[in-house]
């Protein structure tokens, strides 16, 4: 794991979630930035392990997928996620600003969660069994996916 991906997560992701408009248009995909900021709080909630989805990948598949997420490789414009459909899902929060007071408390929450057991294993359904580093990986990954979707960063 990078210092520099964990610093990322922990002190400039949620300041760069808040320059998103709720109802910004990314520059691909169907999501708007509240419904792609509560898609992130599904993710961190699933990086935790509070958020269980059935596995998708197959097992022969997996080192492929696991060797992809620990690269360098960003995420693909329009990358399909398999467990969206092309329509996106109503917002449940009621504003961006609940979103992001969410954010910040799921982050904190994994943080604490792999602070205090450093050994812990998540389930990711694309990914499999994902240590603490591995979950950092895909977090950052996935966040820089969706800041450059909305310009939040280049």
């Amino acid at each position: 794991m990078r210092k520099q991906q964990l610093d990322f997560l922990r002190h400039q992701l949620v300041p760069a979630m808040q320059q998103i408009p709720a109802d910004a248009k990314g520059e691909w995909g169907v999501l708007n930035g509240q419904q792609m900021m509560e898609h992130f709080i599904d993710a961190i909630r699933m990086a935790s392990g509070k958020l269980v989805l059935p596995k998708i990948t197959p097992t022969p598949q997996l080192n492929r997928l696991k060797a992809f997420l620990l690269s360098d490789i960003p995420f693909k414009q329009n990358t399909k996620n398999p467990m969206m459909s092309e329509q996106p899902a109503p917002m449940r929060l009621g504003s961006k600003a609940e979103a992001i007071i969410i954010l910040q408390h799921e982050l904190d929450y994994f943080f604490t969660l792999f602070e205090a057991n450093t050994s812990l294993t998540t389930e990711n359904a694309f990914f499999g069994t994902l240590t603490f580093e591995e979950n950092v990986h895909l977090l950052h990954k996935h966040a820089l996916h969706h800041l450059k979707q909305f310009k939040a960063i280049a």
